[in-house]
C-alpha cells in the first residue's frame, strides 16, 4: 500500500491534484465520496466533481463507513481517492457518531497494509481564526487530531495552496 494525504483550503486545487495522482498511477481509479447533498450548493459541488471524473472512474458514495469501505474495496490493481475527511467528520457529527472510535477504526485500516494506492483529501481548517461557536471549534479540533493521525501514517503528505503543491512529507 501507498498512502498519500493531500491537505488544503477550500478551492485550493487539492481534489484536482489528488485526481491526477490517482489517474497517473496506472491503476483502476475508484472515487470514494463522503459528501452528502444537503442543499443546492452542495449538489452543484458534487455535480462539478462528477463531471471531472468520466470513465474509467468508478464511484462509491459512503458518508459514514469509511474504514470498512476502504478495507473492502482496496485491491492491488486499484487506486482509491477518498474525498474528503472533513465531509466525513461533518457526517459523523450530524449523526452524533462516535468520532474517536471512527477515527481509531480509520487509523487502524490505514495502519494495516492495504493493497494498491490510497489518496486521501481533506480540508485544512485550522489555519484561520478561532470559531465563535462550540460545534465549529469541536469540528476544527476533531479535524486537526485526525489530520495528525493520517499524516503520521501517510507515506507522502502534500499541502495545496492556490493550486500549488508543497510536499510536507515523503
Amino acid at each position: 500500500m501507498s498512502l498519500h494525504f493531500v491537505l488544503g483550503g477550500a478551492r485550493s486545487g487539492k481534489s484536482a491534484l489528488a485526481e491526477d495522482m490517482v489517474l497517473g498511477s496506472g491503476l483502476h481509479p475508484l472515487y470514494l465520496a463522503t459528501g452528502r447533498a444537503f442543499d443546492a450548493e452542495m449538489r452543484a459541488r458534487i455535480q462539478e466533481h462528477r463531471e471531472r471524473r468520466p470513465p474509467p472512474w468508478e464511484t462509491i458514495e459512503e458518508p459514514l463507513a469509511l474504514a470498512e469501505t476502504l478495507k473492502r474495496e482496496a485491491r492491488d490493481d486499484r487506486a482509491i481517492l477518498v474525498d474528503c475527511l472533513t465531509l466525513w467528520l461533518t457526517n459523523l457529527m450530524l449523526e452524533d457518531g462516535d468520532i474517536p472510535a471512527a477515527s481509531d477504526a480509520l487509523a487502524e485500516a490505514l495502519r494495516t497494509p492495504l493493497p494498491g494506492l490510497v489518496v486521501i483529501v481533506s480540508n485544512e481548517v485550522g489555519l484561520s481564526i478561532v470559531p465563535d461557536n462550540r460545534m465549529a471549534r469541536d469540528f476544527r479540533d476533531h479535524a486537526g487530531r485526525l489530520h495528525q493521525r493520517v499524516a503520521a501514517l501517510a507515506d507522502v503528505v502534500t499541502f495545496v495552496a492556490a493550486g500549488l503543491p508543497l510536499k510536507l512529507k515523503g
